[in-house]
């Protein structure tokens, strides 16, 4: 039964010039662009690129980096820090995250098939566009203040994960395990559960959030009341004292 809540280092950059307009291309450890040849680990954008040649990464900050579309994958990082950094369209493929905090990062649409996320916080991230259903099984995660528009989860296990203050606008979640999971604070216009098991899942403070006990698994799940009353017109029914012609009754 569905329960009713309040009821019951900067970057840095390095100049280099480019008089062709050919890709790059490796020669000897260094990328060649027209009459240009700079050092390996400096990004297409002059940026330095402090993930090159290292696999490796153990309680290190990456501040303000700048590395949009880059290859990230088949990497270990090991209670790092992520913070001002624009790594959109990143791909993140087989790489592990372990204890590690991402703050006031753009990753949108990052590739994260096979990505394992144990004990991982994103916090004022910007995660639009990602399609979480190809990481690694048994994600720790949790995203605090972050912007989840646009989201698509699909067969994955994330009971009891945290959602705090998050835009979940426009999204898909389909048969997800989110049994005792929290969405704190949370905005759903738009978006869609499908075949999930949300028992005992809290939905506090949240707004425009529809679930159809039909197609989901609500029992004991703890939803507002803007939400019962969702559920109840798309029945046809009034709920007494939030309609309008109340008083006609």
């Amino acid at each position: 039964m569905l329960r009713l809540l309040g009821v019951s280092s900067p970057a840095t950059v390095v100049p280099w010039m480019t008089t062709g307009k050919s890709p790059p291309r490796v020669v000897d450890n260094a990328w060649a662009c027209g009459n240009c040849v700079r050092p390996m680990g400096i990004a297409p954008g002059g940026e330095v690129n402090p993930f090159e040649g290292k696999n490796s990464f153990d309680g290190e900050t990456f501040d303000k980096v700048t590395l949009e579309r880059a290859n990230l994958g088949d990497r270990e990082f090991s209670d790092c820090v992520f913070r001002r950094s624009r790594l959109s369209e990143g791909r993140w493929t087989r790489t592990r995250l372990e204890g590690c905090i991402f703050e006031e990062c753009d990753l949108r649409q990052a590739d994260v098939t096979m990505l394992s996320l144990r004990g991982v916080t994103f916090k004022a991230c910007k995660l639009m566009g990602i399609n979480w259903t190809k990481i690694a099984k048994f994600p720790d995660v949790s995203f605090e203040d972050c912007d989840l528009r646009y989201t698509v989860m699909d067969s994955l296990a994330l009971r009891k994960t945290r959602f705090l203050r998050c835009a979940i606008t426009e999204s898909v979640f389909a048969s997800m395990d989110l049994s005792g999971a929290v969405f704190e604070e949370c905005r759903f216009a738009g978006t869609r559960f499908d075949d999930c098991d949300l028992r005992n899942a809290q939905f506090p403070r949240s707004s425009d959030l529809f679930v159809d006990p039909a197609k989901n698994k609500v029992k004991g799940a703890h939803v507002p009341l803007e939400t019962a009353i969702l559920l109840a017109t798309s029945f046809g029914m009034r709920v007494l004292g939030f309609d309008g012609e109340d008083r006609d009754v």
